[in-house]
């Protein structure tokens, strides 16, 4: 499971708005440049006083080929990213370019328009202005995650988002993923990532503190990528080297499917159900595996009647609803794979 280190100290603190470090967008960012060429880009979740997202489609708008880029702001924020300003109204911004040559981005080439509203995602004149784009990315709010990632599928948008990576788990995430609707970015595997923070929020966790520059900012771990852009890195298949043995992966009590405990580990020659760890989904090639359901507190309760067959599913009383059990121990969430049949033909 990813740890939730930062976002504990988050939802203690009652705060829920993190800024993503310039690093991580250029870094991520990258491998997504063909999809763009035209597009309108949406940072819905976007502080303009802030937010690397904008200052970055700005700056690249003519090298990635954009239509026209908005943000929008919630509540009060400085409507003026270039300058001072302040404005109890919530606001959003349009970007279509350098207008005058100078390959700057200069304050009369951002359009600054009033919201009616406090600029939150889900009131209606923001769904508007979502009806209007191509693809959204941002940061949005962890606490609600589940439901910003239910609009974008109900309006059927593009999107590259940050979230952590036990959302995937989640009974309202995990059927996208099993259908090929989410997967996980190109960037980031593994550690913690930087976010900074507002003046006000407090340094009271080891995971925070102040940087060079005066920025609070706080460390979270388990954070991913999800998006719906494809590229080349995602089906690039793992390379397999283990030999299955009974001894070092056990069968669960209450699934027909062994455990693996590491994805490097998963054996090159076992065509049944395999339980991995949730990191699998870093590597995972939809040439290489089929995802057949999640062994966890979700299962009973959400799997469809043939998965629970397939899976020879019986309730077991450690098992809480689904988690996979070796020897009367419940193991973490394990996600439940089995190679494809083309893939096992090659091997």
């Amino acid at each position: 499971m990813g740890d939730t280190t930062g976002l504990q100290a988050a939802k203690r603190a009652k705060k829920d708005e993190f800024y993503t470090q310039r690093v991580d967008i250029e870094n991520e960012l990258r491998h997504y440049k063909p999809h763009f060429k035209g597009k309108v880009v949406l940072c819905n979740c976007d502080d303009p006083r802030q937010s690397e997202f904008f200052k970055y489609f700005t700056e690249n708008f003519e090298k990635l080929g954009l239509k026209r880029l908005i943000a929008t702001c919630y509540k009060s924020q400085d409507v003026d990213l270039f300058s001072q300003g302040e404005c109890k109204r919530a606001v959003y911004q349009i970007y279509e370019g350098d207008k005058n040559g100078n390959m700057t981005v200069d304050d009369d080439e951002v359009s600054i328009r009033y919201l009616e509203g406090d600029g939150d995602f889900r009131s209606a004149e923001c769904i508007e202005i979502l009806k209007q784009a191509d693809i959204v990315v941002t940061n949005p709010p962890f606490s609600l995650f589940r439901e910003y990632v239910a609009q974008l599928i109900k309006y059927k948008k593009k999107f590259l988002i940050i979230g952590n990576v036990n959302s995937l788990i989640c009974k309202e995430i995990f059927p996208l993923v099993i259908h090929g609707d989410l997967w996980l970015g190109a960037s980031i595997h593994s550690g913690d990532r930087k976010f900074g923070v507002p003046d006000d929020y407090p340094l009271d966790a080891a995971s925070c503190g102040v940087d060079e520059n005066g920025q609070r900012f706080i460390r979270v771990k388990g954070v991913r990528w999800f998006t719906n852009l494809d590229y080349p890195q995602r089906h690039e298949t793992i390379p397999l080297y283990k030999k299955y043995t009974p001894e070092e992966f056990p069968r669960y009590d209450n699934y027909d499917a062994i455990n693996v405990d590491k994805t490097a580990d998963i054996p090159y020659d076992f065509n049944g159900i395999i339980g991995v760890p949730v990191t699998f989904m870093d590597k995972y090639s939809p040439e290489q595996f089929d995802i057949v359901w999640q062994a966890s507190g979700n299962t009973r309760a959400c799997a469809p009647k043939e998965v629970l067959q397939l899976l020879e599913y019986h309730a077991h009383p450690e098992d809480r609803g689904g988690c996979a059990v070796i020897n009367g121990k419940r193991m973490y969430t394990r996600i439940l794979i089995r190679r494809r049949k083309e893939e096992g033909k090659k091997s």
